[in-house]
């Protein structure tokens, strides 16, 4: 066989087409493992810049004024002054990093995040307040994340910062470990830094309660299953908690005791007309779980038992309700709406005070403008209801809010 030889040229052609597909082959497997073997560090810098300004018509708690916070309205008449109150804030205002970076076993990523909206003993102040600290690695999450027993999908799009009081929402410290994370499936579960709330109600200054504390003997165990389909999920979860409280040293009284907080809690979401409508819901019941709803009450209520001349009061794991609803529109590609409704309704001890939170009532509605990316304004019409246990009082409440907000987010390093 020579080079002029037809049997020859196409042997030629062959062996040519076969080493070009073997060296195709090997570079895109080169170029693969180049990728795998990329350890540099990806970093984002992201936060907004967000300005608030409102008028209540009624009269919210003043620590809580740029808020909607049923549990927060007046218990009783001109109990935070009278009604009508202009109000401007900055406090949603948020920065944040994430880092990730690449390992033979799987992503490293770390989230660090806070606002300006300062709870607790900060209550009402514009100041730092940590959002989010952890990390993940192996489906293994540790730090200060969203509970896993809520669902943050069902928060709807809308320009009050607290949201519906009847959906679960807590960030807690935590260690939590997602046995299933994939696209369609998600399981996971949690060991929970403990903590409960409680009134004395009726007793409340009684010396008598000086010497008891609180005692978390075990962590919260939360969890929950997320199915996820192309027209939205649905999550079911469910917590167990264990509240304890000693009284050190006992005298003639002995009022240590303990109650068991579980919940359960089920909701998601659904989008029909091509994506332009979201409905958003959740209910949720439970016995002591107050601290994990958006905005409920103490955990623990006293109990009058006076045929026990040791323990003459106790604590009882209070009931509660709760339920949120909403519908998310979107007009075209720069305007949208959210109308929805929430509630709270917790079953109160005998040994409360009469004017003790009972239920509570949040309902809300706007429209909002993005006129380029990374640019939002709008208002909100919101309402709020809170209704006493014993002595009849309830209070309405109405108020505006017009939201300015600037977005940002800026990525370095990966493999370009």
């Amino acid at each position: 066989m020579n080079a002029a030889d037809p049997r020859f040229r196409t042997l030629l052609r062959r062996a040519v087409a076969t080493l070009a597909l073997l060296g195709v082959a090997r570079g895109t497997a080169a170029a693969q493992g180049a990728a795998s073997n990329d350890t540099t560090l990806r970093f984002e810098i992201y936060g907004f810049g967000q300005g608030d300004l409102g008028y209540d018509f009624g009269r919210m708690n003043p620590q809580w004024y740029d808020v909607v916070r049923p549990s927060k309205l007046p218990s009783f008449a001109d109990e935070f002054g009278k009604n009508g109150n202009a109000w401007a804030s900055a406090r949603q205002s948020r920065l944040g990093v994430k880092a990730a970076k690449l390992t033979d076993r799987g992503d490293m990523t770390a989230v660090f995040d806070f606002d300006m909206f300062g709870v607790g003993v900060d209550a009402g102040q514009t100041t730092i307040r940590l959002r989010h600290a952890y990390g993940e690695f192996l489906h293994i999450l540790g730090g200060q994340l969203e509970s896993a027993f809520m669902d943050l999908d069902v928060f709807p799009n809308i320009l009050d910062y607290w949201g519906p009081n009847g959906m679960l929402f807590f960030r807690n410290a935590q260690v939590q470990y997602r046995a299933i994370d994939d696209k369609k499936q998600q399981l996971a579960f949690a060991l929970e830094k403990p903590g409960a709330s409680a009134d004395a109600g009726d007793y409340t200054g009684r010396i008598e309660l000086a010497n008891v504390r609180p005692h978390f003997p075990w962590p919260d165990i939360s969890g929950h299953y997320r199915y996820m389909g192309d027209r939205g999920h649905v999550q079911l979860g469910g917590i167990w908690r264990m509240i304890r409280w000693d009284q050190v040293p006992t005298d003639t009284f002995d009022l240590s005791g303990h109650v068991t907080g579980w919940g359960v809690s089920l909701g998601g979401t659904a989008n029909f007309s091509n994506k332009a409508n979201v409905i958003r819901a959740q209910v949720n019941y439970g016995d002591g779980i107050q601290n994990y709803f958006n905005d409920a009450p103490i955990d623990v209520g006293v109990v009058d038992q006076f045929s026990n001349l040791r323990t003459p009061i106790a604590g009882k794991a209070l009931p509660i309700f709760g339920a949120m609803l909403y519908l998310d529109h979107n007009w075209d590609q720069h305007f949208s709406s959210e109308l929805g409704w929430s509630m709270v309704n917790v079953t109160n001890s005998n040994g409360e005070a009469d004017n003790a939170f009972h239920n509570g009532q949040y309902a809300s509605t706007n429209l909002l403008w993005t006129p380029v990316p990374n640019v939002m304004m709008g208002g909100e019409l919101q309402y709020s209801r809170r209704s006493n246990f014993r002595n009849d009082f309830d209070f309405n409440d109405v108020k505006l809010q017009f939201s300015f907000k600037y977005s940002f987010s800026q990525k370095f390093g990966g493999t370009q």
